[in-house]
């Protein structure tokens, strides 16, 4: 379950909380709208999702999976991958020392750890496993930073905030009308932050509440037996037992209670760095950051201070198959190049397109951009990164987004479409499909666009890598994307004589077609699947794959 619909189960718990106090007796709570992990329509079977559901057949119930697994069990079983297929993983930083990832971390070999000397000539002083473009010369990190809209809104408040339209020059007019749509855009996020405080802070006091009472550390030991109202408790632990009883009759566990309590502590924080237009941590990376042709700053650390995004975008990729440990990944004969370019707030345009023009200059065939934003202001500069990408045939897949959000009508970056017109070839757009095949299939939280989005793929509830050795489900089109990236790499190991668009067009036609109305995402309206994406289906590696054999034999 992502933060939105947690936030709005546990929304509930406090209005039945109130409810709650002013009865004697208990009663059943009205029906949540769904969330992606609920069922909408009566099934046959209950179906719940696996570790490697995303894996399953691509065309077999219960599960739109990927058919990775069959096409390793079925078309790649005696055969070797002729090509090592490096794929750079823009992010928050991955930690390179997981177990299942460490023995698939690109390395450097032109360069010398530890003598302090671009050995290579690239730039980039000791960088042996990617580099980080938001540390510091001093091995420092950026660790949160602003949001895109917060900083557009700093920089134009100081010319045009208290300043009357009749005052202002003809030649800057449009800057101005510009200038007070960011600043209800930036009015809006700040009300919206407080709205979701608010709500949190509430429900995490109802839950806190009720352990107190109930005399428990963790829901999870809590039994159906101990929540029965036998009459005689007191109205407060009556009331707690309720609570209780709402959170797990909704599937609640402790792990959803602590992922709450970082959510709390998220939102409670924003306002101190991602909404505040006096943070600025820029200075700790020691760039001219209006210089554009200003590259070669950061530092070799790409593991940083918050590598848990990172770390699971990469072992969907790539985590190691055969070693029987926690996670597989979709391609086996890779190696991850890590960019930690992306903070706990909005990547910054420049970092973006230096990480495009590093994995490009170093080799990688695949580039992974799990990250997104609705303003993009340097975007000159990233659309120049990107051609360069695309002109040395690489491929970049970036998730769709997570607003629920019609990207055919709304900006969302990065994207494939230039600022001056044209778009880049070698380019996916991937939105999020989940494990349940009925109106619930497309993910609620998923972008969609019937121009802009090229097809879905698996992100919900997927498993993978998590630091120090640990593993986790998440969900977002940021799990989507690596999925086909992966793919992609996976293709591009056993063919490796197939050009990028090739590969590319051959993932678009062999898609799993989706014949059948589901809810629009964020809502519960009927669209059909076909509508949500320029191929309207969802990515299918076997199919892909026995496509990539018939081409590479013509």
């Amino acid at each position: 379950m992502n933060y939105l619909s947690k936030l709005f189960l546990f929304g509930s718990v406090l209005l039945f909380a109130v409810s709650c106090s002013s009865t004697q007796t208990a009663t059943e709570p009205e029906a949540n709208a769904p969330t992606e992990n609920e069922e909408t329509e009566t099934t046959a079977e209950a179906v719940t999702a696996t570790e490697t559901w995303h894996l399953a057949p691509a065309n077999a119930s219960p599960y739109y999976g990927t058919g990775v697994e069959k096409a390793y069990a079925e078309l790649l079983a005696d055969r070797s991958p002729r090509k090592k297929v490096i794929v750079a993983i823009i992010d928050s930083g991955t930690d390179i020392h997981h177990e299942d990832l460490q023995t698939k971390i690109w390395t450097n070999k032109d360069e010398i750890l530890g003598n302090d000397i671009d050995d290579d000539g690239n730039g980039y002083v000791d960088d042996m496993h990617g580099w980080n473009f938001i540390g510091g010369p001093d091995s420092t990190h950026v660790d949160k930073d602003t949001y895109e809209v917060v900083r557009i809104y700093d920089r134009l408040s100081d010319k045009y905030e208290g300043v009357s339209e009749d005052s202002v020059a003809e030649e800057n007019q449009d800057e101005y009308a510009y200038f007070q749509e960011i600043k209800e855009a930036y009015q809006n996020r700040v009300e919206r932050n407080q709205r979701e405080l608010q709500q949190v802070s509430q429900t995490r006091q109802a839950i806190i509440f009720a352990k107190q009472q109930l005399g428990v550390e963790s829901i999870d030991s809590v039994s159906s037996e101990d929540l029965e109202i036998t009459g005689n408790e007191s109205q407060q632990v009556m009331q707690a037992k309720q609570v209780m009883t709402f959170l797990k009759g909704n599937g609640a566990t402790e792990k959803d209670i602590e992922d709450l309590e970082n959510y709390y502590e998220r939102v409670s924080g924003l306002e101190e760095y991602g909404l505040n237009p006096d943070f600025d941590p820029r200075h700790i990376v020691g760039d001219d950051y209006d210089d554009l042709s200003d590259r070669f700053y950061g530092n070799n650390d790409v593991i940083g201070p918050g590598s848990e995004h990172g770390t699971h975008v990469a072992g969907i990729v790539g985590a190691v198959r055969d070693n029987d440990l926690g996670a597989k990944g979709v391609a086996a004969n890779i190696e991850l190049m890590i960019l930690r370019t992306v903070p706990d707030g909005d990547e910054r345009d420049k970092d973006v397109a230096n990480s495009i023009r590093y994995a490009a200059e170093n080799g990688a065939r695949v580039i992974n951009m799990s990250f997104g934003k609705g303003y993009s202001p340097q975007k000159e500069y990233v659309d120049a990164a990107v051609r360069f990408a695309d002109s040395l045939g690489v491929l970049m897949v970036s998730g769709a987004g997570n607003g629920s959000d019609n990207v055919d009508s709304t900006d969302s970056y990065p994207t494939r479409f230039y600022e001056d017109g044209g778009q880049a070839t070698n380019y996916l757009s991937v939105g999020a499909s989940s494990w349940q095949s009925d109106s619930t299939l497309t993910a609620s939280f998923s972008n969609f666009g019937k121009s802009t989005v090229d097809l879905f793929a698996p992100g919900v509830d997927i498993y993978s890598t998590y630091p120090d050795n640990e593993y986790e489900f998440n969900s977002g089109t940021s799990m989507a994307s690596p999925v086909v990236a992966g793919v992609a790499a996976l293709i591009m190991s056993y063919y490796p004589e197939l050009p990028t668009s090739e590969v590319r067009d051959i993932i678009l036609q062999t898609v799993t077609k989706v014949d059948q109305v589901v809810y629009k995402p964020g809502t519960q309206e009927p669209i059909p699947f076909s509508e949500l994406s320029s191929t309207g289906g969802i990515i299918n590696a076997y199919d892909a794959l026995k496509l990539a054999e018939e081409q590479a034999n013509q």
